[in-house]
């Protein structure tokens, strides 16, 4: 049996350190990939937007934006969101 050295532990730590940060930068990449394909969940709006869940319910109640409720999940059309910004502008 190898007896673990401070050395070893420090490489472990690097090596999980460095797989974490490659990890939170394929992160973005997904949500790209949510906007491609035009719908978004309601966690991700949620974040994106920074509104909690009841927000973004009024907004779907209200009619303000499109959606869509799959297998129990709420997916939201990304173009009606930023038709609601642009019409808060004007």
């Amino acid at each position: 049996m190898d007896t673990i050295t401070k050395n070893d532990l420090t490489a472990l730590r690097n090596l999980i350190v460095s797989d974490i940060e490659n990890l939170l930068k394929s992160k973005p990449a997904n949500s790209r990939e949510d906007e491609e394909f035009g719908w978004m969940r309601s966690k991700v709006i949620r974040r994106k937007l920074n509104i909690s869940a009841s927000t973004l319910q009024n907004l779907r109640i209200t009619g303000k934006i499109r959606f869509k409720k799959l297998l129990g999940s709420y997916y939201y059309n990304c173009d009606d969101l930023q038709h609601l910004f642009d019409y808060e502008k004007e």
